[in-house]
């Protein structure tokens, strides 16, 4: 193990804690205070990306489906 490297990491954890701990800073938009926030936007295209899968999934369903079927 690298001690260097390790030091670094330590480092940028506890630099991410202290800034965390800090909060944004005055007149910054706070990152905490925008979780959550889903446009309709996001909601559609996540929509769009099931029904693409569903379709993708059916599609293939079908595929193996048939091919067990024929062969019987």
């Amino acid at each position: 193990m690298d001690p260097m490297l390790t030091m670094q990491a330590i480092a940028h954890v506890v630099y991410g804690q202290l800034r965390w701990l800090a909060g944004p800073p005055p007149g910054a938009v706070s990152r905490r205070a925008d979780r959550g926030a889903v446009s309709l936007e996001q909601v559609l295209w996540f929509v769009a990306a099931g029904a693409a899968v569903a379709g993708i999934a059916a599609i293939i369903w079908s595929k193996v489906r048939n091919a067990a079927n024929s062969v019987k």
